[in-house]
């Protein structure tokens, strides 16, 4: 996902992805702990993803 991506979107889709992003963090988070999470890079991913669309919210909310 690209910050220029995550721009385009309005502040409503931007929560909902936040959501969703965080979700996914927390069902990453359990397979890593019960041991069956076979590809842990997805939580950097998904752990970068988070920050960018944060970081666009504070933007859009700063810019107004």
């Amino acid at each position: 996902m690209k910050a220029s991506e995550l721009r385009a979107k309005s502040g409503d889709e931007l929560n909902k992805e936040l959501m969703e992003l965080l979700k996914a963090q927390f069902g990453l988070r359990m397979q890593h702990a019960t041991q069956q999470l076979t590809n842990s890079s997805q939580l950097r991913k998904v752990r970068r993803d988070i920050a960018r669309v944060r970081t666009v919210l504070k933007q859009k909310a700063a810019s107004k």
